[in-house]
Parts: C-alpha cells; structure tokens; sequence
C-alpha cells in the first residue's frame, strides 16, 4: 500500500484529555480530525514508536471500527 502525505491544519479545541478526547462522534468524522490527533500522538513518542504493539480500544459504538482502520493504517505509515 503507498503512503499517502495529506497536510492539513490544527482544529481549535484539539487536545486529549485525562481519557481521550472528549468529542461528539461527529467531530470525530471531519475530514483528517482523527488523523490529526492520532498523528499528533505518533509524533509525540517519537522514534519509541518503533518496533511497539499498539493497542486501540474503543467501547464499541459507531465509528470504531473507522477510527481503528486509520489509527492501524497510520502507524504502518509511520512505520
């Protein structure tokens, strides 16, 4: 699969709290809104990413399986 580089921008108001980020669903789905933070994430850790297990949870509802899909495909990215 090729890497794709999509530039975007920061959205006001974008920043985890003590579990997550506490956002509608709805939030959630604007385009590059997941990929934004979940990329924010990567660069945070850092070259520790590499060579770790990533481990997604969600509870369950609508979006997850979405939001799990761009969350894998991104750290194969970021590889």
């Amino acid at each position: 699969m090729p890497v794709e580089v999509v530039q975007t921008t920061p959205f006001e108001g974008q920043k985890p709290g003590t579990s997550g980020l506490r956002k509608p669903t709805k939030t959630f789905m604007q385009p590059n809104y997941t990929e934004n933070f979940v990329q924010a994430i990567f660069d945070s850790i850092g070259p520790d990413l590499q060579g770790c297990m990533l481990v997604v949870g969600g509870d369950g509802r609508y979006f997850v399986k979405e939001a799990t899909m761009k969350i894998v495909q991104m750290a194969a990215a970021n590889k």
